[in-house]
């Protein structure tokens, strides 16, 4: 699905929470709420309530990367995975007014949508006033489905908007804070330190939370419990890896940014022609050296095609007796290369996009080298920051 030229993922990982949220709603909450409904009416809203609220989710990244467009952050995706979404941006924001804009409007979203969903809920029902449980009952007995789903997807919204507030990297609070320690220092890679180690301490202090109501603790403001406490542990270790991953990927952007694949790729490496057999390949060729991937060149040496070990894994020993590489290769056409001019950065990313381990580097359609994943780990070991020697 593809909205406003975006990428819209939805990763197997979102039934969990779908399914948490139906099961919680249509088991608990809701025949607490209205004894009187049907289980199919319970169960109908609940599916409704869960559905509407992943659409809220959406929102609030589309926001993110519509404000990004705006500010000239490209973001092609967004998944929607079991921790709700998230925004792929392609490249960190050049100032740091257009950071706080993207990280604070996602939040505005989701509490714009909070209270508009509160406000229709309530109109058009009597002036209330919450004096006891017995008079939050009967204002709920009011509530037909729609208001009743209105009621809690309002809720819920404003509670996504505050988390998500809160001041610890990646969250978007986090963000609005790494902005201002940016305009504040003028340093990027500083700000995100420091918004990363805030991060990871508040990712602790769920794990902590988590670990103590798993113990049989009840945490102020979260409750008890052994399933809440699970989770919220397992919150907190997600964040605490995002913090992390997050500052190590901004470090790899600014190494490898602006560094021409020329610098790195891996010069001396062999080609093979489309008629040889695979035979050959596998002894003489894929045994004998570490390479992976061969690019195959015809007669006048033109790039034809790429064949790798991974295609030749797939095939069995008695088949490759019969079988030549221009059988197996990937033809030209569709095949991931580079130039000796492109950035570093962006031939990663593509890696990882198309989920390879190396791609041939091509001058005028013929083969000058090899750039390797381990390539690029090796330029940034070797210019990263430091390693501390024991001792």
């Amino acid at each position: 699905m593809r909205i406003a030229g975006i990428d819209i993922i939805v990763d197997w990982s979102l039934l969990i929470i779908f399914a948490l949220i139906v099961t919680g709603l249509g088991l608990q909450l809701f025949p607490h709420w209205h004894p009187q409904w049907s289980a199919a009416t319970a169960w109908l809203t609940a599916i409704a309530a869960a559905l509407l609220f992943f659409s809220s989710v959406l929102a609030h990244e589309l926001s993110h990367a519509l404000v990004g467009r705006v500010n000239g952050v490209e973001i092609k995706r967004i998944t929607l995975f079991v921790f709700g979404g998230m925004a792929q941006v392609e490249h960190e924001p050049g100032r740091w007014p257009a950071e706080l804009w993207m990280a604070i409007v996602g939040p505005l979203t989701s509490l714009v949508i909070g209270i508009l969903c509160l406000l229709t809920a309530k109109s058009g029902l009597p002036a209330f006033e919450m004096r006891d449980v017995a008079s939050v009952q009967r204002l709920l007995a009011q509530l037909d489905p729609a208001r009743t789903l209105l009621l809690w997807l309002g809720q819920v919204n404003i509670i996504l908007a505050v988390f998500n507030l809160v001041p610890a990297f990646p969250l978007d609070g986090g963000r609005v804070l790494r902005a201002i320690l940016w305009g504040a220092t003028h340093d990027l890679r500083r700000a995100t330190r420091w918004a990363s180690a805030l991060g990871q301490g508040f990712a602790w202090l769920l794990i902590g939370s988590g670990i103590a109501m798993v113990l049989g603790a009840s945490v102020p403001f979260l409750g008890a419990g052994i399933v809440n406490g699970m989770w919220l542990a397992f919150i907190g270790w997600f964040l605490n890896n995002a913090a992390l991953m997050s500052y190590r990927q901004l470090l790899t952007r600014e190494l490898l940014q602006d560094v021409p694949v020329s610098r790195l790729m891996l010069t001396r490496f062999e080609v093979v022609p489309p008629q040889l057999p695979l035979e050959t390949l596998v002894d003489g060729y894929l045994q004998r050296s570490d390479q992976r991937a061969f690019p195959v060149v015809d007669g006048d040496q033109a790039v034809v095609g790429l064949v790798c070990q991974r295609d030749i894994e797939r095939i069995s020993p008695q088949e490759r007796e019969r079988l030549t590489v221009r059988d197996v290769m990937r033809p030209a056409a569709g095949m991931a290369v580079a130039h000796p001019a492109d950035d570093a950065l962006d031939v990663l990313n593509l890696l990882a996009e198309r989920d390879i381990n190396q791609v041939p580097v091509l001058d005028n359609g013929r083969a000058i080298g090899l750039v390797r994943r381990a390539d690029i780990l090796k330029w940034l070991a070797l210019h990263g920051s430091p390693r501390p020697h024991p001792g």
